[in-house]
């Protein structure tokens, strides 16, 4: 993990989002606290995210095309988010992904963990981060091992080694089966987008083509010993550096979503087998703050008796390789931002979660 240099904040529950402003490379005016805070906050329990059918972008005719790009462009328009349906998976795999990333963290002890402390890769920081060391400005209670695309034998190359990577390379197999479904979702996601926003469907085709990820294990342990007396979120909240996440809807509850026109908390629960699309920094950037970044996070179970239950989930974020520039989209009116190299956009915003010495 990189060196920690910011103070420590005095009354760190009630610390907002607003004092680590100076990192932002897009334009973010919600305030909010990072951590839950239990019976002061309000809840929207009306607002519903479209549920969109991917379907009929994938098989659909030309008018069916146009419905599901009109739906998801105005989920993440209006929310960020969108929930996914029809994707080509059933609840099946998902449940089995899960098991594998339970199994993932059970069976390897601590002593197989440590030597892969998260350190940086490009522009993501990827390894294993313990409980409370996600990031730096807030604790969290989860566990989490990223991998970048550089952590799979995708591209068939000579001098991977596995072992860099996964303290068990079987599990390389293992997960490298969601990566490549999931990465067959990336660019009728994008294409769909586009096509809403006015732009030529196929302009990030090339960006997209074999891009970069992280792809993200998180282990909510169970909130007992040590936990128990444990306030706060079990992840606090943050919106994500990326173009998009691809999230399998988890089998446990705790996803809340911040509705920024009333300043009150969705409680997400998409159906089983569902897939949660979420926009973040990069494509707020690229759309000229048309599609924002959503302020997420997860919260400690509401009934007390899930506490001792384990959950997981495990988001991709797609990203475009470091050197590509991002640059508002043509035809979206005067760019607030300029153009800006993708490391030194990703890096800037990190740097609030690993220290300023990220950079």
């Amino acid at each position: 993990m990189s060196k920690i240099i910011h103070k420590k904040l005095d009354n760190m529950p009630q610390t907002e989002n607003q004092a680590f402003k100076k990192y932002e490379q897009v334009e973010k005016n919600q305030t909010y606290t990072l951590s839950e805070q239990d019976g002061q906050e309000e809840f929207d329990n009306d607002f519903q995210i479209k549920t969109c059918d991917l379907s009929q972008w994938l098989y659909g005719s030309d008018s069916e095309k146009k419905h599901f790009s009109n739906e998801l462009g105005q989920a993440f328009e209006e929310i960020g988010f969108a929930i996914l349906i029809n994707h080509g998976q059933d609840a099946k795999f998902y449940q089995k992904m899960e098991s594998v990333c339970k199994e993932f963290f059970q069976t390897n002890p601590e002593i197989n963990r440590t030597p892969y402390l998260a350190k940086r890769f490009g522009s993501v920081n990827q390894g294993y981060f313990p409980v409370n060391q996600t990031s730096i400005i807030h604790p969290d209670l989860v566990e989490g091992w990223v991998f970048c695309r550089r952590a799979f034998n995708l591209d068939n190359d000579p001098d991977y080694k596995a072992d860099k990577f996964w303290p068990n390379d079987e599990y390389e197999k293992k997960f490298r089966e969601l990566i490549i479904k999931h990465q067959k979702l990336v660019l009728p996601i994008m294409q769909a987008s586009l096509k809403y926003l006015g732009c030529d469907e196929h302009l990030y085709d090339q960006k997209l083509d074999n891009s970069n990820f992280g792809f993200r294990l998180n282990y909510y342990p169970p909130l007992n010993g040590e936990l128990a007396e444990s306030s706060g979120g079990r992840m606090l909240g943050h919106e994500d550096v990326d173009l998009f996440t691809i999230l399998p809807a988890s089998s446990q509850p705790g996803l809340q979503i911040l509705n920024r026109k009333n300043m009150k908390w969705i409680r997400l629960s998409p159906p089983e087998g569902a897939l949660i699309i979420n926009t973040g920094d990069y494509m707020q950037r690229i759309t000229n703050d048309r599609f924002p970044s959503t302020t997420h996070r997860v919260a400690q179970p509401s009934n007390k008796s899930n506490r001792n239950m384990v959950r997981v989930s495990l988001p991709m974020a797609i990203y475009v390789w470091e050197n590509i520039m991002l640059e508002v989209l043509p035809g979206l009116g005067k760019p607030k931002y300029p153009p800006i190299r993708a490391e030194e956009f990703h890096t800037k915003i990190t740097s609030k979660f690993y220290g300023d010495d990220y950079i």
